[in-house]
């Protein structure tokens, strides 16, 4: 996977993106087979899958989050399967906030990890297991909605209301993992995060396939906290204009912007610029929370780094009242109804 998009992916499509379409179509081809051919094992609990149509960041973290609290609240045990993007870890692990870095993990399941148990596996279903064991019974998977071989019960996809799809053309022309028909078809609801238009041809795209569109925002924890403030906002994130205008929306007054490849790591160089930045013109340094968690195992300039910068905490809040809920009722029911199905098939195969 790409870790950081060429700009091109997000402008309208021209003779790039056009040109990488035989390319393109190929890789579409064998992402349409995986999703509709790929046999996926069954999973003793209900599987909740956050996923999104594209490469990079459209909110998958702050909703998995909101819908674990939900879990919670509605009498289950929730957990985190991710595969850990970013980690070199290759084997199924339980995160461990004590040991356990971003180089090792990633970023998004650190931040996972502290509200709820949190597992990382290149193979879902043994990543599941894993969570089985540790007494979850209502798994949220981060990601893998195009890939994962283990059945969910329930397909959330997000997408960036102010950033939408880009170009709309699949790897390698552009940031679009799967067919978008093909995609669509496999997910059970849309949920637009955020204001904008650029989401719009997905709404279109959905509502042709009868799924449901859902609202929500991101929004800063203790925005008052930051009204006034002269900063210097640094992210390496997958959309960090996102970052940058929810920091505006507070009412800071952000001198400087610098942004940085996704899941990227900091040197000591970057590091030390931005120190350096920030102290000429004194300024405060803000960053996202998956930044640092990136520099929790940080040394020297980039250890400085962390311990001057403050986190800008966002939360997701669903414009539709006890939407959350019904998100995990829906997926309940339908792990009931998959069950139902399992039973039904060995009954069948054992009368045979």
């Amino acid at each position: 996977m790409v870790s950081e998009a060429p700009p091109f992916w997000w402008s309208s499509a021209d003779w790039r993106a056009w040109s990488l379409y035989p390319a393109s179509w190929i890789y579409g081809a064998v992402a349409r087979s995986r999703m509709e051919n790929a046999p996926r094992r069954e999973v003793r609990a209900p599987v909740l899958c956050i996923g999104n149509f594209t490469v990079g960041g459209a909110g998958k973290t702050p909703t998995a989050l909101a819908l674990c609290a939900e879990a919670a609240k509605a009498g289950y045990n929730p957990g985190f399967l991710s595969r850990g993007y970013g980690g070199s870890l290759r084997s199924v692990a339980l995160v461990d906030l004590k040991r356990h870095y971003a180089a090792d993990v990633g970023d998004e399941p650190l931040l996972l990890a502290e509200k709820a148990p949190t597992v990382v596996s290149p193979d879902r279903y043994a990543g599941a297991e894993k969570l089985l064991s540790q007494g979850v019974d209502f798994i949220i998977m981060d990601d893998g909605f195009q890939s994962a071989a283990i059945r969910f019960d329930f397909a959330l996809l997000v997408v960036d209301a102010m950033r939408g799809i880009g170009n709309g053309h699949v790897i390698p022309g552009g940031p679009v993992r799967a067919p978008m028909v093909d995609q669509m078809r496999n997910a059970s609801a849309l949920l637009v995060i955020g204001d904008g238009t650029a989401a719009d041809p997905v709404v279109r795209i959905a509502g042709r396939a009868a799924k449901p569109v859902y609202l929500a925002r991101l929004a800063v924890r203790k925005p008052r906290s930051f009204k006034g403030r002269r900063v210097l906002a640094y992210a390496a994130i997958g959309n960090p204009k996102k970052f940058f205008s929810s920091l505006h929306g507070t009412g800071a007054h952000v001198v400087a912007e610098r942004s940085f490849g996704d899941h990227h790591k900091f040197g000591e160089e970057e590091a030390a610029d931005l120190l350096e930045s920030a102290a000429k013109h004194k300024l405060e340094l803000i960053t996202t929370s998956k930044d640092m968690a990136r520099l929790k195992d940080a040394r020297g300039k980039a250890a400085e780094l962390a311990e001057k910068s403050v986190v800008l905490e966002v939360q997701l809040r669903f414009e539709q009242a006890g939407l959350a809920r019904t998100f995990i009722e829906r997926t309940a029911e339908a792990f009931k109804k998959r069950q139902l199905a399992v039973t039904h098939r060995l009954n069948r195969i054992k009368g045979e």
